[in-house]
This record gives structure tokens, C-alpha cells and sequence, in this order.
């Protein structure tokens, strides 16, 4: 059970998304007090419970971002403009206005800032340009790199939920059948991570790569999730050619169409899973030895996601 704090609140931007309410809820596990900025504060309380504070406001609005800053310790930033309602402004959400708000921030001198990024951002990584919303990402980066802000970068792997999402019924359907090895991780690891380092200081200027303790192929993973819930997970390869088809199909035609716009980033993703090289999973294991080194957390495994998987469906 949380207990309140009365030290200055937490700032925690995107906090009702899919990373951002493990962050707040680590947060408030750690006694901290929350701040989360939201254009719907009804809709946030239903997500978030009574603990935190809500700030009803826009990130694209200025002064919105100087009420949700006004005496807070520190900032976390993990805004995704990654859905159908969103995807035309990804730019103006996750480019510009960051990129405000961390002007604003240093302004105001709340210095302590994280920000949650791809897992990698090098030109020579697929997807780490070549996405839009990657794309986006290393340009805050470079920012943060040149500001006076005692930030930390946190690049997170795929989530772990993507072997979640690929299964219908009792069978996993993979594009292209995915990678050998994928680097994933939880979102309860994130949520505990950008929490523990948005309260230390010395962590300044690194960046750092989430990921979980091992990386699996989507066979395996369907094997594993299997035996973690009693269940036969089957797993089938759909040939990637119809999804290659569909996303050079949807490319020109996505500018007069959200829908198509949302689509085609999507069938980008699935391109990019089967195109991550292995150079980068190799690197995993190192990186998740510096997260154990640096933070004091339990790992999330894949059997554990499996389980609480299990009961919600």
C-alpha cells in the first residue's frame, strides 16, 4: 500500500498509457506523490485510481505544460501518439510538443528529466529511422543531449505483450513468422525502472536499454506460454509477402487517410520485426546485466506475464 508523500510531486506525462500507468503505479508503491497531465481527467481517474493528482490539460497547449510543471521534482516523459485517433499529429505530439515541454522544463529549472525511447535509435537499425515514430524519438534525444537537463534516456525494447497480441484463440499468428531472438520487455519492468531513476540523480546523462531477461522466438514463446497456462499454443508463420504488399499499397495513399496512415505504420512494424539484427539481440544479455546492476527490481518473465495473461482471458 502507498503511503502519501509530502515531498514535491512527480510529473509523469502519458501517464495513461500502456507504460505510462505502471510508472505512476511504481511511483506511488515508492511513496512518491504523482502528477499526471491528461486531456480527459474523468477518463484518467478511471485508469489511474484516486491516488495521483490530475492535471486536466493539452501537451500541445503552453500553458497547460506550466501548470503541470509548477513545483514538481522531477519529469517522465512517455507519450505515444501511436493510435488511430492520434497518428497525423505523431509529430506535433511526440516531436514538438516534447521538445516544448522540455524547454519549459529547463525554464523552470526541474532538471530531473526521463524519457522513454525506442530501444535503439542508430540510422543502421531498421526501424530505428525508418518509422516515424523512431524517427521523432532520435530527434529528442539529440535534444536532451545538447540541453542543460540532468536527463536519462530509456530505450525500450518491444513490449512483452506483442506474444499476447499475435495470439487468437489458441494459435499464434506471426507475420513472417518474426525473428529468431526478439528482445522484449514488461511494461511492470519499465513502469519500475522509469520510477527508480526519475528519483536518482546520478544517472544523469546515460541511456540505458530496457529489456527483459531473455530474448525468444515467437515459436518459442507460443511453447513457453503454453506451459505457463495449461494451454496448446500453436504457432503458424503467415507469409510476410501480403503484408509487404499491403504496406507499399498503403505508403502513397496514407497522407489523405488516418485510417491508412495507422495501417501502413502498423504494417511497418511487422516489416521491422522480421528485419532486427541480430547484432542487437546479442547485446541484450549485457544490457539487461547493467539494468540489474543499476536498479533493484525483479524481473517480469515471460511465465509471469503468461499467468496473468491467462486470467484476463
Amino acid at each position: 500500500m502507498a503511503q502519501q508523500s509530502s515531498r514535491a510531486p512527480v510529473l509523469v506525462l502519458g501517464g495513461t498509457g500502456h507504460y505510462g500507468r505502471h510508472i505512476v503505479a511504481s511511483l506511488l508503491n515508492h511513496g512518491e506523490a504523482v502528477r499526471v497531465l491528461s486531456r480527459d481527467a474523468a477518463g484518467a481517474r478511471k485508469i489511474l485510481g484516486s491516488a495521483p493528482e490530475i492535471v486536466e490539460g493539452d501537451i500541445l497547449s503552453r500553458a497547460s505544460i506550466l501548470r503541470a510543471l509548477d513545483g514538481v521534482s522531477a519529469a517522465i516523459v512517455s507519450v505515444s501518439a501511436f493510435n488511430l485517433k492520434q497518428i497525423r499529429q505523431m509529430a506535433r505530439i511526440e516531436r514538438d510538443a516534447v521538445l516544448a515541454f522540455l524547454a519549459e522544463a529547463e525554464a523552470a529549472g526541474v532538471m530531473r528529466t526521463v524519457y522513454l525511447s525506442v530501444y535503439e535509435v542508430r540510422p543502421e537499425v531498421p526501424g530505428g529511422r525508418d518509422l516515424d515514430s523512431a524517427a521523432v524519438k532520435a530527434v529528442v534525444e539529440g535534444t536532451l543531449a545538447r540541453s542543460q537537463l540532468n536527463w536519462t534516456v530509456l530505450g525500450a525494447a518491444p513490449s512483452m505483450q506483442i506474444f499476447f497480441a499475435m495470439i487468437r484463440g489458441d494459435t499464434m499468428l506471426v507475420p513472417g513468422g518474426g525473428p529468431p531472438a526478439l528482445p522484449t520487455v514488461s511494461a511492470l519492468d519499465v513502469g519500475e525502472i522509469a520510477a527508480q531513476a526519475a528519483l536518482r540523480h546520478d544517472l544523469g546523462g546515460k541511456r540505458l536499454r530496457m529489456v527483459g531477461p531473455e530474448t525468444l522466438s515467437f515459436p518459442e514463446a507460443a511453447r513457453r506460454i503454453g506451459l505457463a497456462t495449461g494451454r496448446t499454443i500453436r504457432f503458424r508463420k503467415i507469409p510476410l509477402a501480403l503484408p509487404r504488399l499491403a504496406w507499399a499499397i498503403t505508403r502513397p495513399l496514407a497522407r489523405h487517410s488516418d485510417t491508412l496512415l495507422f495501417v501502413n505504420q502498423m504494417l511497418g512494424m511487422i516489416r521491422l520485426l522480421n528485419r532486427i539484427p541480430q547484432d542487437v539481440a546479442a547485446g541484450t544479455g549485457e544490457a539487461h546485466r547493467i539494468l540489474l546492476e543499476t536498479f533493484d527490481y525483479v524481473p517480469t518473465t515471460i511465465e509471469m506475464e503468461a499467468r496473468q495473461w491467462s486470467g484476463q482471458h
